[in-house]
């Protein structure tokens, strides 16, 4: 025993001197009250994005730290919610290495890891001349910071130019309430402000600030880069931009409720077969805010409700062919996800009382009414709950169903948690995984019964329930046991765990009716 809290003190003293040299404050924390909301638009898709939720929450001062809490996880898919507080720049940001993060110095680097929450706690989080770059990862929300000046040529550069990048198989980001703005556009060493590319999808960006920049943001970076969509911007505030707001290539966007203000040459840019749902925008004194232009392979797009105020239109000729002046829809856009539509009348004073970092994270009701969200799971009081004392009745329909999942432990199987035998049970390879319980054809189901294995009880601790025929989250929460939600006909229900205390083991996925 002596020996085993010798082990553990070493290891928090090791933890200490790396807090003490990067600015990371470790925390137990599992949920942390900066972090507020919920993803909305296309990023709730595809299972949704949840970030950090259910993780360890550390507290960062310097991009070094921001690193160093990456890399000190279990592994790149281990939850972890990092506050950020302070000005993260060149001078503080340094490479940290380890089996799960893949860093650089000069950039903070969210490349090839899952399950990450980056939230500016405090005074603010202010990355200065410094971006965020995203790359082959997914499930990450960044929210309350802001980044300006990032360049690409002069000096310092960061990111390409970008505030925030993405590319390269890009799954699930949710950023909100950011605040990205440059001071001017290529000739003055700028890019893009939020640039997608490389096959990057469901994305949310909301509640946001673009400002003072050539370049609002891009989805493709060429017109045969088709591979990326499935983005919703929503309550938005675009001022002083050449153009790009948004340019996009291929896919799918949601565009609603947005301010646009000074726009210089063009706005949204929709080309290469790209389809775009325009819904109650206010574009104001800007110019051509909405068609293709500089190319001569056509976009399209879906238009409602939206006020042009003093805005100019240039005539059609070429490569430039705008929607206006009086813009008519020249597709249609189905949205799987339920949204509030503010009237655009009211969208120039609700954006301007809630878009941007150290706002409160404020949103509209859909009544042109700011308010405060609500926490983020898995805190949220109106999580479903869990009592494993009081477990589903009625037939477990598991029993001769069949299961699969996410890598599994050595010794174990997905079958284990359908076979009726608590004695036996899946693990995943690390930390955080899913198991799914599947039919041959559509099944009701309303209750599930999460059992852990003898000896593993509350390990588990983050989870969310999914109707893997759709992605649609149908529960989220803490801990095992009963779990109940609205009754869904489905093929295929998944059990993720997006956080946990030890290795978790799953005994039983039970699943009833009613």
């Amino acid at each position: 025993m002596k020996k085993s809290a010798a082990v553990r003190l070493g290891a928090t003293l090791a933890t200490a001197a790396l807090a003490a040299a990067t600015g990371l404050a470790v925390s137990t924390t599992t949920a942390s009250a900066a972090v507020t909301g919920s993803a909305t638009g296309y990023a709730t898709q595809n299972g949704g994005t949840t970030g950090g939720a259910g993780g360890q929450t550390v507290r960062a001062t310097t991009g070094t730290a921001i690193h160093a809490a990456l890399c000190n996880r279990a592994s790149s898919s281990t939850p972890i919610i990092i506050e950020v507080q302070g000005t993260i720049n060149h001078g503080n940001t340094t490479k940290v290495s380890g089996s799960s993060c893949n860093t650089a110095a000069g950039v903070i680097e969210l490349k090839q890891i899952s399950n990450v929450t980056i939230v500016g706690v405090g005074s603010g989080a202010v990355f200065d001349q410094l971006g965020i770059h995203i790359r082959e990862s997914s499930n990450i929300i960044i929210q309350n910071v802001t980044v300006r000046n990032v360049k690409k040529s002069g000096s310092p550069t960061s990111n390409g130019g970008d505030a925030i990048g993405m590319e390269s198989g890009v799954r699930n980001v949710w950023v909100d309430h950011a605040t990205l703005e440059a001071s001017g556009g290529e000739s003055e060493g700028y890019d893009g402000l939020f640039d997608m590319k490389d096959n990057t999808q469901y994305v949310t960006l909301s509640y946001s600030i673009l400002r003072n920049s050539g370049r609002g943001g891009l989805i493709g970076s060429s017109e045969s880069d088709r591979s990326n969509g499935y983005v919703t911007f929503h309550h938005n505030k675009y001022e002083n931009i050449d153009s790009r707001a948004p340019l996009l290539r291929g896919g799918i966007a949601h565009i609603y409720n947005n301010h646009y203000v000074d726009l210089h040459e063009s706005g949204i840019n929709s080309r290469a077969g790209a389809r775009a749902k325009v819904d109650n925008n206010y574009f104001e004194d800007s110019k051509d805010v909405l068609g293709t232009f500089y190319t001569s392979e056509a976009g399209y797009w879906q238009v409602g409700g939206n006020v042009f105020d003093n805005v100019t239109w240039s005539a059609r000729s070429g490569d430039n062919q705008p929607a206006g002046p009086n813009p008519t829809s020249t597709t249609s856009v189905s949205i799987p996800y339920s949204y509030s539509l503010d009237n655009a009348n009211c969208v120039p004073d609700v954006v301007n009382r809630t878009a941007g970092a150290n706002k409160g994270n404020q949103v509209s009701n859909g009544n042109c009414t700011p308010q405060n969200p609500g926490p983020t799971d898995p805190t949220d009081p109106t999580d479903p709950p869990t009592d494993p004392t009081d477990p589903p009745t009625g037939t477990n329909l598991s029993l001769g169903a069949g299961a699969d999942g996410s890598s599994k432990a050595g010794g174990t199987s997905y079958g284990n948690v359908i076979d009726g035998n608590t004695g036996s049970y899946w693990s995943p390879n690390g930390s955080t995984g899913s198991v799914s319980v599947k039919w041959s054809s559509a099944t009701s189901v309303s209750k599930a019964h999460i059992r852990e294995a003898a000896g593993s009880e509350g390990a588990i601790r983050g989870w969310r329930v999914l109707n893997h025929d759709t992605g649609a989250v149908l529960a989220s929460g803490s801990g095992a046991g009963a779990i109940s939600f609205p009754k869904t006909s489905l093929k295929k229900i998944t059990f993720e765990i997006t956080g946990s205390n030890g290795t978790p083991k799953v005994a039983e996925f039970e699943t009833y009716s009613g």
